[in-house]
């Protein structure tokens, strides 16, 4: 499987503390069957101020750490975009890592805040379509404003916009309101890729394994399998090649 969203850097935003950790993490991925893992900390700034630069070499680490102690997991490093002003002038001054490409366009991971869809967050996926950044919305199933209404979802899937669920809301691990819509969007036809968002080893780890086999009972092994092989090495492909 290929995992395009997860938090394995070590010390750089709410994943592991230390490189130890990390490893301990990616040797979880390779036991559940990940073999490709495109790291995407955070980017919100005021919180997480982390740049491309400081993300390349931070993944330049970790990939150096997992070659010496023998984990046969390849990966690559992208981020997670907060919603918020600032994204338009980085946008501007080319300084997002992008997790891939898609019909032509560079892919961002886009999320919005947990609590609420932002104010003109339409307005802003249509002005990032508009400048070749195709939007990939992140765990939107966790999202409350999208949980209480499952329909505000659909001006952005009309836009075109893509969509990621964790693999752990589609098993149950985050409760029922954000499992009923992840597996409803799932029936829909509408979700992109399954991903870990890995954090940590305890609570959110880095297994894709029990979100597919629900994914499997509903859409069949070969459908399902495309949301967390097919589609996902489409898009990032350009990372390991």
């Amino acid at each position: 499987m290929i995992d395009l969203h997860c938090h394995l850097l070590p010390g750089i935003d709410d994943g592991p503390e230390d490189m130890q950790t990390a490893l301990e993490m990616a040797r979880t991925a390779e036991s559940s069957g990940i073999t490709h893992m495109v790291c995407t900390p955070h980017i919100h700034p005021g919180r997480y101020d982390n740049s491309a630069a400081n993300i390349r070499n931070v993944c330049r680490q970790f990939a150096a750490a997992i070659a010496e102690a023998g984990i046969k997991v390849r990966v690559s490093y992208a981020a997670e975009v907060r919603f918020g002003s600032e994204l338009m002038s980085m946008i501007s001054e080319g300084s997002i890592p992008f997790v891939g490409r898609w019909k032509g366009r560079r892919v961002m991971l886009l999320e919005f805040p947990h609590g609420s869809i932002p104010f003109g967050a339409e307005q802003m996926t249509r002005w990032l379509l508009s400048r070749g950044v195709m939007p990939m919305i992140v765990h939107p199933e966790r999202n409350k404003g999208f949980m209480q209404q499952p329909a505000r979802l659909r001006p952005f899937i009309q836009q075109g916009c893509l969509l990621q669920l964790t693999a752990g809301s589609v098993a149950g691990s985050f409760g029922e309101p954000a499992q009923d819509l992840a597996l409803d969007l799932i029936k829909q036809g509408v979700v992109t890729i399954l991903a870990s968002d890995a954090h940590n080893l305890v609570h959110r780890p880095p297994d894709m394994q029990p979100g597919l086999e629900v994914a499997i009972e509903i859409l069949g092994e070969r459908t399902a399998r495309r949301l967390v092989v097919d589609t996902p090495w489409l898009i990032a492909e350009h990372h390991f090649v």
